[in-house]
Protein backbone atom coordinates (compact mmCIF):
# COMPACT_ATOMS: atom_id res chain seq x y z
CA UNK A 1 0.00 0.00 0.00
CA UNK A 2 2.76 2.46 0.65
CA UNK A 3 4.64 1.37 -2.49
CA UNK A 4 1.28 2.36 -4.14
CA UNK A 5 0.92 5.51 -2.21
CA UNK A 6 4.74 6.65 -3.45
CA UNK A 7 4.25 5.89 -7.44
CA UNK A 8 1.01 7.78 -7.01
CA UNK A 9 3.24 10.62 -5.93
CA UNK A 10 5.93 9.84 -8.32
CA UNK A 11 3.39 9.88 -11.13
CA UNK A 12 1.68 12.99 -9.97
CA UNK A 13 4.61 14.75 -9.84
CA UNK A 14 5.99 13.81 -13.23
CA UNK A 15 2.62 15.08 -15.01
CA UNK A 16 3.15 18.30 -13.10
CA UNK A 17 7.00 18.62 -14.41
CA UNK A 18 5.40 17.90 -17.68
CA UNK A 19 2.65 20.12 -17.51
CA UNK A 20 5.69 22.87 -16.70
CA UNK A 21 7.88 22.03 -19.45
CA UNK A 22 4.74 22.62 -22.12
CA UNK A 23 4.33 26.07 -19.83
CA UNK A 24 8.17 26.61 -20.83
CA UNK A 25 7.89 26.30 -24.99
CA UNK A 26 7.62 30.38 -25.11
CA UNK A 27 11.02 31.04 -23.36
CA UNK A 28 13.53 32.58 -25.92
CA UNK A 29 14.88 30.34 -28.54
CA UNK A 30 18.60 30.39 -27.43
CA UNK A 31 17.34 29.04 -23.99
CA UNK A 32 15.29 26.08 -25.45
CA UNK A 33 18.19 23.53 -25.23
CA UNK A 34 17.94 22.98 -21.35
CA UNK A 35 14.15 22.98 -21.87
CA UNK A 36 14.84 20.03 -24.11
CA UNK A 37 17.11 18.84 -22.29
CA UNK A 38 14.80 18.23 -19.45
CA UNK A 39 12.07 17.31 -21.82
CA UNK A 40 14.41 14.36 -22.64
CA UNK A 41 15.06 12.98 -19.25
CA UNK A 42 11.77 13.13 -18.46
CA UNK A 43 10.83 10.83 -21.21
CA UNK A 44 13.79 8.57 -20.01
CA UNK A 45 12.29 8.84 -16.71
CA UNK A 46 8.92 7.37 -17.77
CA UNK A 47 10.68 4.93 -20.10
CA UNK A 48 13.11 3.25 -17.55
CA UNK A 49 11.83 3.82 -14.12
CA UNK A 50 7.75 4.38 -13.87
CA UNK A 51 6.52 1.47 -16.30
CA UNK A 52 8.72 -1.41 -14.59
CA UNK A 53 7.49 0.36 -11.47
CA UNK A 54 3.68 -0.04 -12.57
CA UNK A 55 4.78 -3.72 -13.54
CA UNK A 56 6.13 -5.07 -10.81
CA UNK A 57 4.71 -2.95 -7.94
CA UNK A 58 3.54 -5.67 -5.96
CA UNK A 59 6.52 -7.61 -5.97
CA UNK A 60 9.24 -6.52 -3.15
CA UNK A 61 7.19 -5.58 0.41
CA UNK A 62 8.91 -2.32 2.13
CA UNK A 63 12.05 -3.15 4.67
CA UNK A 64 12.86 -1.22 7.67
CA UNK A 65 15.64 -0.89 9.34
CA UNK A 66 16.95 1.34 12.59
CA UNK A 67 19.79 3.24 14.50
CA UNK A 68 20.22 4.75 18.25
CA UNK A 69 18.03 7.51 19.10
CA UNK A 70 20.44 9.36 20.89
CA UNK A 71 23.49 8.09 18.00
CA UNK A 72 20.75 9.76 15.58
CA UNK A 73 20.32 12.87 17.59
CA UNK A 74 23.85 13.78 18.18
CA UNK A 75 24.96 12.76 14.62
CA UNK A 76 21.78 15.11 12.85
CA UNK A 77 23.18 18.13 15.55
CA UNK A 78 26.55 17.41 14.22
CA UNK A 79 25.37 17.38 10.31
CA UNK A 80 23.02 20.40 10.90
CA UNK A 81 25.95 22.13 12.37
CA UNK A 82 28.26 21.33 9.20
CA UNK A 83 25.19 22.33 7.06
CA UNK A 84 25.16 25.72 8.33
CA UNK A 85 28.42 26.78 8.78
CA UNK A 86 30.41 25.16 5.61
CA UNK A 87 31.57 28.36 3.35
CA UNK A 88 29.46 27.37 0.38
CA UNK A 89 25.80 28.75 -0.72
CA UNK A 90 24.33 25.19 0.11
CA UNK A 91 20.15 24.47 0.23
CA UNK A 92 18.42 21.11 0.53
CA UNK A 93 15.02 20.83 -1.30
CA UNK A 94 12.84 18.55 -1.46
CA UNK A 95 12.09 16.23 -4.47
CA UNK A 96 9.92 19.28 -5.51
CA UNK A 97 12.23 21.65 -5.26
CA UNK A 98 10.82 22.96 -1.60
CA UNK A 99 13.15 24.47 0.65
CA UNK A 100 13.76 22.58 3.76
CA UNK A 101 17.21 24.40 4.83
CA UNK A 102 19.27 27.05 4.00
CA UNK A 103 22.89 27.72 5.38
CA UNK A 104 24.10 30.80 5.76
CA UNK A 105 26.12 31.24 2.94
CA UNK A 106 23.47 30.93 0.88
CA UNK A 107 21.54 33.34 2.49
CA UNK A 108 24.49 35.90 1.57
CA UNK A 109 24.46 34.76 -2.28
CA UNK A 110 20.95 34.96 -2.53
CA UNK A 111 19.90 37.97 -1.10
CA UNK A 112 16.88 35.87 0.90
CA UNK A 113 16.76 34.97 4.64
CA UNK A 114 16.36 31.48 5.45
CA UNK A 115 13.36 32.16 7.35
CA UNK A 116 11.66 33.53 4.29
CA UNK A 117 12.91 30.86 1.57
CA UNK A 118 11.92 27.31 3.66
CA UNK A 119 8.98 26.06 2.38
CA UNK A 120 8.86 28.01 -0.38
CA UNK A 121 10.11 26.77 -3.93
CA UNK A 122 14.00 27.35 -4.81
CA UNK A 123 12.89 27.99 -8.19
CA UNK A 124 11.37 31.42 -7.38
CA UNK A 125 14.70 32.47 -6.74
CA UNK A 126 15.81 31.62 -10.29
CA UNK A 127 14.58 33.14 -13.34
CA UNK A 128 11.71 31.90 -15.15
CA UNK A 129 13.82 30.00 -18.19
CA UNK A 130 15.36 28.08 -15.95
CA UNK A 131 12.56 27.29 -13.32
CA UNK A 132 11.35 24.09 -15.56
CA UNK A 133 14.82 22.32 -16.29
CA UNK A 134 16.04 22.95 -12.62
CA UNK A 135 12.81 21.19 -10.91
CA UNK A 136 13.24 18.48 -13.74
CA UNK A 137 16.84 17.73 -12.66
CA UNK A 138 16.03 18.07 -8.79
CA UNK A 139 13.72 15.73 -9.13
CA UNK A 140 15.99 13.03 -11.36
CA UNK A 141 18.44 13.30 -8.47
CA UNK A 142 15.51 12.63 -5.95
CA UNK A 143 14.75 9.64 -7.49
CA UNK A 144 18.43 8.03 -7.80
CA UNK A 145 19.35 8.86 -11.30
CA UNK A 146 22.70 10.22 -9.91
CA UNK A 147 24.24 13.53 -9.55
CA UNK A 148 23.55 16.46 -11.53
CA UNK A 149 25.01 19.99 -12.80
CA UNK A 150 23.55 23.26 -14.42
CA UNK A 151 23.96 26.92 -15.00
CA UNK A 152 20.72 28.66 -13.96
CA UNK A 153 20.41 32.82 -13.39
CA UNK A 154 19.07 34.07 -10.01
CA UNK A 155 16.31 36.42 -10.85
CA UNK A 156 17.49 39.42 -8.63
CA UNK A 157 21.03 39.19 -11.12
CA UNK A 158 20.39 37.20 -14.14
CA UNK A 159 23.76 38.63 -15.90
CA UNK A 160 26.00 36.48 -13.91
CA UNK A 161 25.39 32.59 -14.23
CA UNK A 162 25.53 30.33 -11.49
CA UNK A 163 26.57 26.24 -11.47
CA UNK A 164 24.39 24.56 -9.23
CA UNK A 165 25.33 20.83 -8.32
CA UNK A 166 22.64 18.86 -7.60
CA UNK A 167 23.37 15.50 -5.28
CA UNK A 168 21.30 13.16 -3.65
CA UNK A 169 21.05 13.29 0.05
CA UNK A 170 19.00 10.74 2.43
CA UNK A 171 18.92 12.19 6.05
CA UNK A 172 18.98 10.26 9.05
CA UNK A 173 15.83 7.70 9.05
CA UNK A 174 13.74 9.75 6.32
CA UNK A 175 11.87 7.40 3.81
CA UNK A 176 12.19 10.04 0.87
CA UNK A 177 15.68 11.07 -0.96
CA UNK A 178 16.14 15.07 -0.76
CA UNK A 179 18.67 17.08 -2.92
CA UNK A 180 21.89 18.95 -1.57
CA UNK A 181 22.28 22.24 -3.94
CA UNK A 182 25.31 24.00 -4.70
CA UNK A 183 25.33 27.26 -6.04
CA UNK A 184 28.21 28.73 -7.06
CA UNK A 185 29.24 31.67 -9.65
CA UNK A 186 29.96 29.62 -13.03
CA UNK A 187 33.24 31.55 -13.80
CA UNK A 188 35.55 30.25 -10.85
CA UNK A 189 37.63 33.66 -11.19
CA UNK A 190 34.56 35.32 -10.60
CA UNK A 191 33.70 33.72 -7.07
CA UNK A 192 35.02 36.56 -5.05
CA UNK A 193 33.16 39.07 -7.08
CA UNK A 194 29.68 36.66 -6.64
CA UNK A 195 30.21 36.28 -3.20
CA UNK A 196 30.72 40.54 -2.86
CA UNK A 197 27.66 40.42 -5.29
CA UNK A 198 25.39 38.23 -2.75
CA UNK A 199 26.49 40.75 0.16
CA UNK A 200 25.47 43.51 -1.47
CA UNK A 201 22.15 42.65 -2.58
CA UNK A 202 21.36 41.69 0.81
CA UNK A 203 22.65 44.81 2.23
CA UNK A 204 20.73 46.45 -0.71
CA UNK A 205 17.74 44.79 0.99
CA UNK A 206 18.42 46.55 4.08
CA UNK A 207 17.10 50.01 3.66
CA UNK A 208 19.28 53.05 4.83
CA UNK A 209 16.36 55.33 4.55
CA UNK A 210 14.48 55.91 8.09
CA UNK A 211 10.48 55.01 8.20
CA UNK A 212 9.59 58.53 8.12
CA UNK A 213 12.33 59.17 4.84
CA UNK A 214 9.79 56.27 2.86
CA UNK A 215 6.58 57.36 4.07
CA UNK A 216 7.60 61.02 2.93
CA UNK A 217 8.22 59.23 -0.25
CA UNK A 218 5.31 57.86 -0.89
CA UNK A 219 2.84 60.91 0.18
CA UNK A 220 4.98 62.49 -2.69
CA UNK A 221 4.24 60.38 -5.09
CA UNK A 222 0.56 60.71 -3.98
CA UNK A 223 0.97 64.81 -4.39
CA UNK A 224 1.91 64.19 -7.92
CA UNK A 225 -0.51 61.60 -8.49
CA UNK A 226 -3.06 64.20 -7.27
CA UNK A 227 -2.31 67.14 -9.12
CA UNK A 228 -1.72 64.84 -12.89
CA UNK A 229 -5.52 63.34 -11.74
CA UNK A 230 -6.69 67.27 -10.76
CA UNK A 231 -5.23 68.30 -14.27
CA UNK A 232 -6.95 65.92 -16.65
CA UNK A 233 -9.56 67.12 -18.99
CA UNK A 234 -13.22 66.00 -18.47
CA UNK A 235 -13.79 64.84 -21.97
CA UNK A 236 -12.16 61.46 -21.79
CA UNK A 237 -12.26 59.31 -19.25
CA UNK A 238 -9.10 57.41 -20.30
CA UNK A 239 -6.92 60.36 -19.94
CA UNK A 240 -6.83 60.19 -15.82
CA UNK A 241 -5.66 56.43 -16.40
CA UNK A 242 -2.95 57.26 -18.98
CA UNK A 243 -1.62 59.77 -16.59
CA UNK A 244 -1.61 57.81 -13.56
CA UNK A 245 -0.02 55.36 -15.71
CA UNK A 246 2.96 57.83 -16.51
CA UNK A 247 3.47 58.90 -12.94
CA UNK A 248 3.98 55.64 -11.89
CA UNK A 249 6.07 54.21 -14.39
CA UNK A 250 9.85 54.73 -13.47
CA UNK A 251 9.25 56.60 -10.23
CA UNK A 252 7.21 53.58 -8.69
CA UNK A 253 7.58 50.40 -11.23
CA UNK A 254 9.32 49.44 -13.83
CA UNK A 255 6.18 48.57 -15.84
CA UNK A 256 2.70 50.05 -15.74
CA UNK A 257 0.05 48.14 -17.79
CA UNK A 258 -3.42 49.99 -17.85
CA UNK A 259 -6.93 48.63 -18.70
CA UNK A 260 -9.84 50.87 -18.46
CA UNK A 261 -13.49 49.68 -18.59
CA UNK A 262 -16.08 47.17 -16.26
CA UNK A 263 -17.95 44.77 -18.34
CA UNK A 264 -15.49 44.86 -21.12
CA UNK A 265 -11.80 45.78 -20.44
CA UNK A 266 -9.39 47.86 -22.95
CA UNK A 267 -5.93 48.14 -22.56
CA UNK A 268 -5.42 51.78 -22.67
CA UNK A 269 -1.55 52.05 -21.54
CA UNK A 270 1.60 49.69 -21.34
CA UNK A 271 4.78 51.33 -20.47
CA UNK A 272 7.68 49.37 -20.00
CA UNK A 273 11.32 48.98 -20.99
CA UNK A 274 11.69 47.24 -24.11
CA UNK A 275 9.89 48.64 -27.22
CA UNK A 276 8.84 45.49 -29.07
CA UNK A 277 7.57 44.38 -25.13
CA UNK A 278 5.37 47.09 -25.05
CA UNK A 279 3.69 46.74 -28.21
CA UNK A 280 3.36 42.96 -27.59
CA UNK A 281 1.84 43.17 -24.28
CA UNK A 282 -0.19 46.50 -25.46
CA UNK A 283 -1.69 44.49 -28.12
CA UNK A 284 -3.04 41.54 -25.51
CA UNK A 285 -6.69 41.24 -24.68
CA UNK A 286 -7.12 41.72 -21.09
CA UNK A 287 -9.56 39.06 -20.75
CA UNK A 288 -6.84 36.57 -21.26
CA UNK A 289 -5.12 37.25 -18.24
CA UNK A 290 -6.24 35.32 -15.32
CA UNK A 291 -5.16 37.75 -12.49
CA UNK A 292 -6.59 40.78 -14.47
CA UNK A 293 -9.91 38.84 -14.68
CA UNK A 294 -10.10 37.60 -10.70
CA UNK A 295 -9.27 41.50 -9.74
CA UNK A 296 -12.37 42.51 -12.11
CA UNK A 297 -14.53 40.03 -10.57
CA UNK A 298 -13.48 40.10 -6.93
CA UNK A 299 -12.64 43.66 -6.58
CA UNK A 300 -9.52 43.31 -4.07
CA UNK A 301 -6.04 44.08 -4.71
CA UNK A 302 -3.36 41.63 -5.52
CA UNK A 303 0.36 41.59 -4.54
CA UNK A 304 2.66 38.43 -5.54
CA UNK A 305 6.92 38.34 -5.12
CA UNK A 306 8.62 36.05 -7.13
CA UNK A 307 5.43 34.94 -8.80
CA UNK A 308 5.77 30.89 -9.18
CA UNK A 309 2.60 30.87 -12.04
CA UNK A 310 4.30 32.19 -14.95
CA UNK A 311 0.82 32.11 -16.79
CA UNK A 312 -1.11 34.65 -14.27
CA UNK A 313 -0.93 36.94 -16.69
CA UNK A 314 -1.68 35.15 -19.89
CA UNK A 315 0.46 35.61 -23.38
CA UNK A 316 1.62 38.38 -24.83
CA UNK A 317 0.76 39.38 -29.07
CA UNK A 318 3.89 36.80 -29.51
CA UNK A 319 2.99 33.44 -27.82
CA UNK A 320 5.43 34.61 -25.22
CA UNK A 321 4.20 34.37 -20.88
CA UNK A 322 3.71 38.27 -19.81
CA UNK A 323 5.46 37.56 -16.33
CA UNK A 324 8.58 35.74 -18.71
CA UNK A 325 8.79 38.34 -21.25
CA UNK A 326 8.48 41.25 -18.66
CA UNK A 327 11.40 39.66 -16.36
CA UNK A 328 8.61 40.31 -13.71
CA UNK A 329 9.94 39.82 -9.57
CA UNK A 330 7.19 41.37 -7.94
CA UNK A 331 4.05 42.63 -9.36
CA UNK A 332 1.13 44.67 -8.29
CA UNK A 333 -2.56 44.24 -9.65
CA UNK A 334 -5.24 46.95 -8.39
CA UNK A 335 -8.68 47.26 -9.73
CA UNK A 336 -9.99 51.14 -9.72
CA UNK A 337 -12.97 50.98 -7.74
CA UNK A 338 -14.35 54.80 -6.36
CA UNK A 339 -16.16 53.29 -3.29
CA UNK A 340 -16.66 49.91 -1.97
CA UNK A 341 -19.98 48.45 -3.83
CA UNK A 342 -19.37 50.02 -6.96
CA UNK A 343 -18.23 49.12 -10.64
CA UNK A 344 -14.83 48.42 -11.47
CA UNK A 345 -13.57 51.44 -13.87
CA UNK A 346 -10.65 49.30 -14.68
CA UNK A 347 -7.22 47.39 -13.54
CA UNK A 348 -3.46 48.91 -12.75
CA UNK A 349 -1.19 46.41 -13.09
CA UNK A 350 2.45 47.40 -11.80
CA UNK A 351 6.29 44.95 -12.39
CA UNK A 352 9.24 45.53 -10.89
CA UNK A 353 11.96 43.37 -12.64
CA UNK A 354 15.37 41.80 -11.56
CA UNK A 355 17.67 44.32 -9.47
CA UNK A 356 14.75 46.26 -7.53
CA UNK A 357 13.42 45.63 -4.50
CA UNK A 358 10.28 43.96 -3.98
CA UNK A 359 6.79 45.93 -3.63
CA UNK A 360 6.24 46.42 0.59
CA UNK A 361 2.78 46.22 1.88
CA UNK A 362 3.47 50.02 3.04
CA UNK A 363 3.66 50.17 -0.98
CA UNK A 364 0.51 47.88 -1.76
CA UNK A 365 -1.41 50.54 0.30
CA UNK A 366 -0.19 53.45 -0.93
CA UNK A 367 -1.32 51.99 -4.23
CA UNK A 368 -5.07 51.06 -3.21
CA UNK A 369 -5.29 54.85 -1.64
CA UNK A 370 -3.98 56.17 -5.09
CA UNK A 371 -6.68 53.86 -6.98
CA UNK A 372 -9.45 55.49 -5.44
CA UNK A 373 -8.35 58.54 -6.86
CA UNK A 374 -7.65 56.92 -9.80
CA UNK A 375 -11.30 55.77 -10.03
CA UNK A 376 -13.59 58.89 -9.42
CA UNK A 377 -11.27 60.63 -11.64
CA UNK A 378 -12.72 58.49 -14.23
CA UNK A 379 -15.82 58.48 -13.32
CA UNK A 380 -15.86 62.50 -13.28
CA UNK A 381 -15.26 61.92 -16.93
CA UNK A 382 -18.23 59.97 -17.76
Amino acid sequence: MAQMEEFGEELADFVRRVTELKAARSVPTDELPAVLDAALFELDHAVRKLWPWYEQLSTEPAGSGGRGAAADRQEQQLLRAVFQRIPLPVALVDRESVVRRLNFAATHFTGVRAGYATGRPLTGLLAHADRAAFRSQVAAVARGEGDRGLTVHLQQDARHPVRATLTGLRPGNEPRTSVLVVLQPDDPVDADAGAERGQSRRAARVPDLTETSRHQALMDLMDLMTRELLGAPADDPAEPLRRAAHVLHGRFSDWVVADAGAARLSRTCVLGADDDAVRDIAAQDPATAPLIVEATRGGGPTLLVRPEDSTSLGLDASGAQVLVRADVTSLLCVPLVPSPGEPVQGILTLFRSAGRLAFSMAEAQALDVMSRHIALAMQRCR
